[in-house]
């Protein structure tokens, strides 16, 4: 049974809950607050979801203290919007200024909230950004030279890698449209439409069921396999004997999707046959191993057994799935070293890959919540034979 769209936005209470989270972790570092300034993060404790984050032009700002509400520092258009979020405290300037965007105004605030332990957290680390001009951070670093600058990347990941209810909801969602969309693939594909036909037609397909947008979704074809799968669609048309993957991140209210799709063209040759059953079997060896308590290297290593023994020569894609939720990509990673362990509301994605044939790849996703019993899919699970397109 299809699920009801969701809400879409979350409750004062979810957005307090979050903070009261993170306030916590910032106490045991010793943080007097937070410097965020990514979509992602000013999204995920405020509420405000916008797409002006398109326009490069202006930064913008939450300061997150120890204790009470975060303080939005941003541009004067935004405070309309600003307003309908719990957030009460917003300080703004008119923008775009280049000789001062905000700076003074930000460091005023910081100044506020920074008196206890002297340490100002910032996403400094791995899978993290700043997204403010490199002048403003080098005055920032000057005019702050009385406190210590501490990367916070690592606390922050941590945090939004373990998603609420209400988030999960809104992926499952996401997910069912994209499955459903994949599953009527074949309806509208054939042979002799190029791979950006195809994946325009798919683009719409997705919309009309529902999605706000699909800012991803890339596709890549070749006889039996295919090379790049980051690059497409391109105008190459399909034949008989093709193999074709459609992968994408569809958005539902902030939350993306990631997982593809194979679909083969006119036949499947027994090559072909052979490794798309070997990825399928891997992922079931991912779904078996992705529990609480488990790593995220336990969950890659019961997929590389399958796949090596199935002749995969290597893993070039560099992982075997990631987090997922605000953003396409998310950590943790699922390698053969990070050993993260995984927890319950951690959504990943199960993504085995296998190289053959010295420059040949196929690729198989899907997406999970990882619950107290183990892996629950949030998409639709993949056919067991590789569908075939005439």
């Amino acid at each position: 049974m299809f699920q009801a769209q969701p809400r879409r936005g979350f409750s004062q209470r979810e957005l307090e809950s979050r903070t009261e989270n993170a306030q916590r972790l910032m106490r045991a570092s010793k943080l007097d607050a937070m410097l965020l300034t990514t979509e992602a993060h000013v999204r995920y404790f405020s509420g405000f979801l916008t797409q002006f984050w398109q326009s490069p032009t202006r930064p913008w700002f939450l300061l997150l203290p120890a204790t009470g509400k975060p303080v939005a520092v941003i541009p004067t258009i935004g405070v309309a919007g600003m307003q309908q979020t719990w957030i009460d405290d917003i300080r703004s300037w008119s923008s775009p200024q280049p000789e001062d965007d905000g700076i003074s105004l930000l460091l005023a605030a910081i100044r506020e909230f920074s008196g206890r332990f002297g340490r100002l957290g910032l996403t400094l680390g791995a899978e993290s950004q700043l997204r403010m001009p490199a002048r403003d951070y080098r005055l920032l670093e000057q005019e702050l030279s009385q406190l210590e600058l501490v990367d916070c990347a690592a606390l922050m990941l941590k945090l939004c890698s373990v998603k609420s209810a209400a988030e999960i909801e809104k992926i499952r969602y996401v997910c069912e449209l994209a499955s459903d969309s994949f599953n009527a693939l074949p309806g509208f594909a054939k042979s002799g439409q190029s791979e950006r036909e195809i994946v325009r037609a798919m683009r719409i397909d997705l919309l009309e069921r529902g999605a706000d947008h699909t800012p991803y979704i890339v596709s890549a074809s070749g006889k039996d396999g295919y090379g790049d799968i980051i690059m497409g669609p391109r105008d190459r048309k399909l034949v008989d004997g093709d193999i074709l993957i459609i992968d994408t991140g569809t958005v539902f209210d902030g939350y993306f999707c990631d997982f593809d799709r194979n679909f083969a063209f006119g036949h499947e040759s027994d090559k072909a046959k052979r490794i798309y059953d070997t990825l399928y079997r891997s992922t079931d060896a991912g779904l078996a191993a992705a529990r609480p308590g488990a790593t995220t290297t336990d969950v890659w290593q019961a997929m590389w057994s399958v796949l090596a023994a199935g002749g995969a020569t290597s893993n070039d894609v560099g992982r075997m799935g990631h987090g997922l939720g605000a953003q396409l990509t998310e950590w943790p990673s699922l390698t053969a070293s990070d050993h993260n362990p995984l927890e319950p509301g951690m959504v990943i994605t199960l993504e085995p890959g296998m190289d053959f044939d010295g420059d040949k790849l196929m690729v198989h996703e899907e997406n999970i919540v990882i619950t107290e019993a183990g892996a629950d899919l949030l998409s639709k699970r993949a056919a067991a034979e590789m569908p075939v397109i005439n």
